[in-house]
């Protein structure tokens, strides 16, 4: 079995209070991929609370982004039917790699997965978070990124984070944007 993790496709990363044009401009790319994935698929939503900015992450980052129970919390819409046509599961991660996502993996496939390709937002923060957590808790599953299906705060630290996760022996594919 394979499966897919579309990493926090959600609204303020999309058109809200962190979007970017190339974050909009992945959208479709990722619905298909969603659609036409042979495996399961499991979302990941950056989750965040009123005290955002109290803490460390909000200090750092003082832009109050996907606060449960919001609109910009919400996956965006398409991506949101996609997945909810594949019965996808979704993980809150309170943190930039999920902490949870290790453990349901190894409850859900006892005897292992053939794969996890990662997509979704943001290439520079929590793809690469997530997917460097899953080469560290699963030394030999391949664990690949889809380029053409994410996308970075720039596209510079996009190519960067592309860059770093293949010197960690994440396997890139897709089309570099």
């Amino acid at each position: 079995m394979k499966l897919l993790l579309v990493v926090d496709m959600q609204n303020d990363f999309i058109d809200g209070a962190l979007g970017t044009a190339e974050a909009q401009a992945i959208v479709p790319k990722v619905v298909e991929k969603i659609k036409s994935f042979d495996g399961d698929v499991v979302f990941t939503r950056d989750t965040h609370f009123e005290n955002y900015m109290d803490t460390q992450e909000g200090r750092k980052l003082p832009v109050p982004h996907c606060i449960k129970g919001t609109a910009g919390y919400q996956l965006q819409e398409e991506v949101q039917k996609a997945c909810d046509e594949k019965n996808a599961v979704g993980i809150d991660k309170l943190t930039f790699g999920s902490e949870e996502l290790p453990t349901y993996l190894k409850k859900t496939y006892p005897d292992g997965l053939e794969g996890i390709e990662l997509i979704g937002l943001c290439t520079d923060i929590c793809v690469i978070s997530n997917a460097l957590l899953l080469k560290a808790f699963f030394t030999e599953l391949p664990v690949s990124v889809d380029a053409s299906c994410c996308a970075g705060v720039t596209p510079e630290s996009h190519r960067n984070a592309l860059s770093a996760m293949k010197m960690c022996q994440v396997e890139i594919v897709g089309e570099q944007v």
